[in-house]
């Protein structure tokens, strides 16, 4: 198995891409913390990977406060012995359009999807460093290059990218790679609740004319995570069914 002895985080692995994550690593043999500031679906998915044989634990995390991300980085080591693996998925969306964006729309994207991913790297550094090998996989979205109604959420996602290189480079040393992944549309909870005469206009601009099913993202979350993608870093792989080609 390809994550065998390894223990890993996996923020917003409750519900949706971070879901599928903690599933496959599991099942590559990971022992695994599902994260999620909502603990029913945490506890569901950590249920799960339980009752299939695996080592799964359901944390409680708020990644925008620093005290609770230190709590689900502790709980890592104390149940795990250590942490290997850190996948920042969490994220959340508030779109409109900027002209009417209110300034709490903004700071709350903000403060979750791009200083929520510093905060967990920044708590990760150590445990990830002591593990001889750390891997960060951070996650961007199609929408960093720029989509109407979502200014507060592709400036964080842009950020995240910038976030991802620079400390690609400042934790070389440390022996961690950071990577991040761009995924397009997804069939999550979150996209699923998109108009369908929306979602008919938006695959008809993909090249695949289809959207991605969470495992696809999981897999690609799977390789970096993985010892095959040992001198990849500082990337960021759009998984997009094609669409950021046209762009």
């Amino acid at each position: 198995m390809r994550l065998n002895e390894k223990a890993a985080i996996i923020t917003g692995g409750g519900r949706g891409i971070g879901r599928a994550t903690c599933i496959r690593f599991a099942q590559e043999g990971a022992a695994v913390v599902v994260a999620d500031v909502d603990e029913e679906s945490a506890k569901t998915t950590a249920g799960e990977i339980e009752d299939e044989g695996g080592k799964a634990r359901p944390v409680i995390v708020d990644v925008t406060d620093k005290a609770s991300v230190k709590n689900m980085i502790d709980t890592c080591l104390n149940e795990f012995g250590k942490l290997n693996i850190l996948v920042n998925n969490a994220g959340i969306n508030r779109d409109t359009i900027a002209a009417i964006m209110r300034e709490d729309q903004w700071d709350l994207v903000m403060n979750v999807n791009l200083k929520g991913t510093f905060l967990c790297c920044q708590a990760g550094l150590k445990p990830l460093r002591d593990s001889g090998s750390g891997r960060i996989i951070n996650t961007s979205s199609i929408a960093a290059l720029g989509n109407i109604g979502q200014s507060n959420y592709a400036a964080s996602k842009g950020g995240v990218i910038s976030l991802t290189k620079t400390l690609a480079l400042e934790f070389a040393n440390y022996k961690i790679t950071v990577n991040c992944v761009a995924p397009g549309a997804t069939m999550t909870p979150m996209f699923e609740k998109v108009p369908d005469n929306l979602k008919d206009k938006y695959r008809e601009r993909i090249p695949l004319k289809r959207f991605a099913d969470p495992g696809e993202i999981a897999s690609v979350h799977l390789f970096l995570a993985s010892d095959e993608a040992s001198y990849i870093t500082g990337q960021t792989i759009f998984i997009d069914g094609g669409i950021s080609v046209g762009l």
